[in-house]
């Protein structure tokens, strides 16, 4: 079997070539506030916006991929086992982008000002006489904000890694040891604590929702799992499908990739009753320091954000991916992964740029640009890392199982 990975000239190349993008981008970007003599505050929120919202969501969508091992660890699943290199891969290289969202975030909160002195990012790190701002100070306030994103980064980072190593670890283990893997099993459900205490729940809070921090819901960081989530199975996806492209991943069979297809189908629909739930009782009950969030979002300038968000996140995959067919055909999944995850970062867009940009939001080469760059930097990472092991965990306790898988 073809069990390891060369990254190809053309994906070297690919990655490369959007790292360049990304860093012009970012470099112009910084040109234009620099030397623009009409520089505008919503100019620069709109810089320090668009690195939070790449940054944060790209550190969500890779993080899935270590939750997902740990989920299927714990419930000793052998469906992923196949292509359980992937998910390691990614979620090995969570580190990066939570180093990156965690330099950009504490800039945001500890340098950067407008015009005025206020952070128009986060309003809660200068709440001035606002008696909303000052009574949630005891959660929102720097300190919190540190602590938490460090903890929630520093853990993410050490269980992608850890995860990746003792998987590693089980190929040179003697036939049949079920030492590392009850360690994994165990490891496996810290893990998933640490992710309700910080994903599910604080994590979302203070990174995104504190953007407005006047507005807030019971619901919200359960509607960023889930929109991360189903971003990062289909993350999993396209690289599975671009290794069985190469000639790697023989173990993967249809039944396998329809399995993924499931979850990109099931969680679809998961985030679109949140994304309901969440809509509904807030209009239900018509109150103003409530519905504001969503008058601007599907009334205001970002309605048409807010209809093509509803349209790209649940009806195509509703209408594209309930037939079981359309889960096995290699083409239709890898369109609406690609679709998925686009759908999904606008998802993050319209969450995020409302707050500091008010009505003048904007989607060109500079969101353009950054979004690329990030992809260039999550295809250079796992793809390296990739290299550095064999795709096939020869020595797992369920590869047996997973050869023999049928959905």
């Amino acid at each position: 079997m073809n069990d390891r990975f060369e990254i190809p000239a053309r994906l070297r190349n690919t990655s490369m070539f959007l790292i360049a993008v990304g860093v012009l981008t970012l470099v112009g970007g910084i040109a234009c506030l620099l030397m623009g003599h009409n520089s505008t505050d919503a100019d620069k929120s709109r810089f320090w916006a668009v690195l939070l919202h790449d940054s944060v969501f790209f550190t969500l969508i890779t993080t899935v991929s270590i939750f997902i091992q740990a989920a299927t660890s714990l419930a000793q699943a052998a469906w992923l086992v196949a292509y359980r290199r992937v998910p390691e891969a990614i979620g090995a290289n969570v580190w990066i982008f939570g180093l990156i969202a965690t330099v950009v975030m504490f800039i945001i909160v500890f340098s950067y000002r407008d015009s005025h002195g206020v952070d128009a990012i986060y309003p809660w790190v200068t709440p001035g006489h606002d008696k909303v701002l000052l009574g949630k100070a005891p959660f929102l306030n720097k300190g919190m904000f540190v602590g938490f994103t460090l903890a929630a980064f520093g853990l993410w980072s050490f269980f992608g890694r850890k995860f990746r190593a003792m998987s590693i670890a089980q190929e040179s283990a003697p036939k049949n040891d079920t030492k590392i893997y009850w360690k994994v099993f165990r490891l496996s459900g810290l893990f998933l604590l640490v992710y309700a205490l910080t994903q599910m729940s604080t994590g979302p809070w203070l990174w995104i929702m504190s953007v407005q921090a006047h507005w807030y819901s019971t619901l919200f960081s359960w509607y960023t799992f889930a929109s991360a989530f189903v971003s990062g199975m289909s993350l999993i996806l396209l690289w599975v499908v671009y290794l069985k492209n190469q000639g790697n991943l023989e173990l993967v069979t249809k039944e396998h990739m329809h399995d993924l297809g499931k979850f990109m189908f099931a969680f679809s629909i998961f985030w679109t009753y949140l994304w309901f739930a969440q809509y509904m009782l807030i209009w239900y009950s018509n109150q103003p320091d409530e519905t504001f969030y969503f008058k601007m979002r599907q009334q205001g300038p970002y309605s048409i954000i807010f209809y093509a968000n509803f349209i790209i996140n649940f009806c195509m995959p509703i209408l594209i991916l309930m037939a079981r067919p359309s889960k096995r055909n290699y083409f239709t999944i890898t369109f609406m992964a690609m679709i998925i995850i686009f759908g999904h970062w606008l998802d993050y867009f319209q969450m995020i740029m409302p707050g500091p940009l008010g009505e003048n939001w904007h989607i060109n080469w500079y969101e353009i640009g950054i979004f690329m760059g990030f992809a260039g930097i999550l295809i250079f990472s796992v793809s390296r890392t990739l290299t550095k092991s064999s795709l096939i965990p020869a020595n797992n306790l369920l590869l047996k199982e997973t050869v023999v898988h049928l959905s």
